[in-house]
């Protein structure tokens, strides 16, 4: 372990020499920029040299989720990081999961079932992003039972659908409302004129796994736009897992053999005419659990999990007269979970069954208004209505349930943000939401940011943000007899953020993001065992204290060279015992490097992605790992074909995660060495 660790080290060394060479050569290299206005008159200029009016002519990054409407990310009242599809193709990202793992300050842990984001060192066991808010396109993923949303295997989208993610760092309850506690992951998907024709794409990789892709764009004469796209995925996954803790007779030696399987479908697409696009989704995966959580049977293929979503949304958009624009959609969700667990602790051996859905329906209506082509002001309705949240448990053979409960709630939220010019170098952003549950009241989300531009190239944010957490059905309506009951009078969880943002464009390309933070955060709502009766429950106990600073260095030159570096500080602690919170990394470092080898049809991608040294749910400690990545990309090898190569893992480096509640074990392990081939045709 040490060795590889060394060796993986070495590389790290060897990465930021080559980056060095990079940036002492970039002055020859022109300035990449595909649209806008005097782009190539400027793109052989520094960015550095530029004016501030010819950088306003640039087509610089801009992000909509911060605010509801598109804004230069330095307007924008959040610390904001942008994921391209190009860099998602020539890094060899397979899922949602990959590209966040790869973003400054974000790290991804994985628990052989779901994958779980975490922020500013803050992941709690079993939370599975239910304080991150996602979205497709503007419509909320995260469901309406658990309030989760899922980024591996287990997600909807195709990474090949997707054109840009916006990762926006802190609250944003004051425009978003629930769930968008930590921040904000905003997926743009692709344009039918971005795939103009016809894409297959085919897969193979370790594990025995095979992905295969169809995907149809197309922009009609008449007006109308149209997406269609599905994707199968098939994993056996590693046929021998060890467990130390299952080491004992009649386990196997502590090695679940082959029940490690993923499988999944998913099917996407968007239809637009005039004002009109409506989006739908849909995907299933069924994944066999290895680590016998709960209490169940080891190395039992019986034990696993099907999810399964459903959405629809219908958009309407359009411009008055003065400048006015409305954006109305009326939208669907569905979510089911189906989770089987064999137990043999009285005979004969049984199944339990958690049989779990959500189905609901909402509204938003939102008016965008600029003034004096200085002030944007925006102004929103939401309405949801869970239609029923229904968790059940029995028992098979013969089936006998032990719990059952459906539930139906009501959320209304209104919300205003408002951007003002208060000088040409001075801008105020300021939003509150209120929301009211049917269930248990409501709650009111402020954000302020003042942005100053004090030089051409330089910005500073100040900003203060709050935000909630509703408590789910999950926490508050569960039971299970002899193991875990309600809570019916479980309140919201709170955060308050206090953050100073510097951001500054650089010679030679290169952009500067550097964050400082304070975070706090308030009824935290943690599952705890009743002293009275011994039964689990989820009550608001903890309140927790995060610090931390980031910074971020990003490069983007012609010809495909790209470069990101960040480095992330952190420690997150509970108020009452000054302890760092489990699963809560001090520090993340990550490199990304695409890199032109062959005029413009070969690329290589290479990732280092560290963190360091965490505790376990249990207090233990879990060793801090390097991970190394590598890409070799071909684009028109053949016409119209796309080849790509990923080895990830490259040397083999043997790490492991903090587990979650419900398992034995305290870590665990993660895959080692791996590699996937990919072909893309399009015709």
């Amino acid at each position: 372990m040490s060795k590889v660790f060394t060796i993986t080290k070495t590389i790290f060394r060897a990465g930021v020499l080559l980056l060095a060479k990079i940036l002492l050569c970039a002055e020859s290299v022109k300035a990449a920029d595909e649209e806008g206005p005097n782009v190539k008159e400027l793109a052989a200029l520094d960015y550095g040299d530029l004016s501030l009016e010819q950088l306003m002519d640039i087509k610089l990054d801009s992000v909509y989720g911060a605010s509801k409407f598109d804004q230069k990310i330095s307007q924008a009242p959040a610390s904001v990081t942008i994921v391209t599809a190009n860099e998602i193709q020539m890094l060899g990202h397979r899922t949602l999961a990959d590209v966040l793992n790869g973003v400054g300050g974000v790290y991804v842990t994985y628990d052989r079932n779901y994958s779980a984001v975490g922020m500013r060192g803050f992941n709690r066991p079993s939370d599975y992003n239910t304080r991150v808010l996602l979205l497709v396109d503007g419509h909320r993923m995260n469901d309406d039972l658990y309030s989760s949303a899922l980024i591996g295997t287990e997600g909807m989208l195709d990474v090949d659908l997707i054109e840009r993610v916006e990762v926006i760092r802190g609250p944003s309850s004051s425009i978003y409302g629930n769930s968008a506690f930590l921040g904000v992951i905003n997926v743009v998907t692709r344009k039918p004129s971005q795939i103009n024709g016809t894409e297959a794409a085919f897969a193979v990789g370790s594990f025995d796994s095979y992905k295969g892709r169809f995907t149809y764009g197309k922009s009609f004469k008449n007006g109308v736009e149209l997406v269609l796209s599905g994707s199968v995925l098939s994993s056996d996954g590693q046929q021998g897992l060890y467990f130390e803790e299952f080491n004992t007779a009649g386990n196997n030696g502590g090695v679940a053999d082959g029940i490690d399987g993923d499988y999944s479908q998913s099917l996407f697409g968007s239809l637009s005419y005039e004002a009109f696009t409506l989006t739908a989704g849909w995907s299933r995966r069924e994944k066999q659990v290895p680590t016998a959580s709960y209490g169940t049977i080891f190395n039992d293929r019986r034990q696993r999990t099907v999810d399964e979503r459903f959405f629809a949304n219908l958009k309407f958009e359009h411009s008055f007269t003065g400048g006015t624009e409305m954006t109305a959609r009326v939208f669907y969700d569905h979510y089911s979970y189906l989770g089987t667990y064999p137990y043999d602790d009285v005979l004969p051996a049984y199944v339990n069954v958690d049989d779990h859905a959500a189905e609901g329906i909402g509204a938003e209506l939102q008016f965008t208004r600029t003034f004096l082509d200085r002030h944007t002001v925006i102004v929103g309705a939401e309405y949801r209505h869970s239609l029923s949240l229904y968790q059940a448990g029995y028992s098979t053979d013969p089936t006998a349930y032990f719990f059952e409960d459906e539930r139906e709630t009501v959320t209304l939220g209104i919300y205003t943000q408002a951007e003002i010019k208060l000088r040409d170098d001075l801008l105020l952003n300021g939003g509150l939401r209120y929301d009211y549950f049917s269930n248990f009241g409501g709650t009111a989300n402020p954000r302020v940011g003042l942005i100053y531009t004090p030089w051409e190239k330089s910005t500073f944010k100040l900003l203060y943000g709050q935000a909630y957490r509703a408590p789910n059905a999950y926490e508050m309506y569960l039971e299970s007899p002899g193991y875990n009951k309600s809570n019916l009078w479980l309140e919201p969880e709170t955060i308050h953020t206090y953050e100073l943002v510097y951001e500054q464009i650089l010679p030679k390309n290169l952009r500067l993001n550097v964050s400082a933070y304070h975070y706090e955060i308030d009824d935290l709502i943690t599952q705890e065992i009743d002293p009275v009766d011994g039964l689990y429950v989820f009550n608001n106990v903890d309140n927790v204290r995060s610090n931390g600073l980031e910074v971020e260095l990003e490069g983007r030159y012609a010809r495909g060279l790209n470069l990101r570096a960040s480095y992330a500080l952190q420690r997150t602690e509970d108020e009452a015992t000054g302890e760092e919170l489990s699963n809560s990394p001090r520090h993340l470092a990550k490199l990304k490097l695409i890199l032109p080898l062959y005029k413009e049809k070969l690329y290589g991608g290479l990732e280092l992605q560290y963190t360091g040294d965490v505790t376990t749910a249990t207090g233990k400690h879990n060793s801090g790992f390097l991970i190394a990545n590598a890409t070799l990309f071909s684009r028109e090898v053949m016409k119209n074909l796309e080849l790509s190569a990923t080895l990830y893992n490259l040397f083999d480096t043997e790490y492991s995660h903090p587990s979650v509640a419900g398992n034995v074990q305290d870590t665990i392990p993660q895959d080692g060495r791996s590699f996937r081939l990919k072909f893309t045709y399009t015709f």
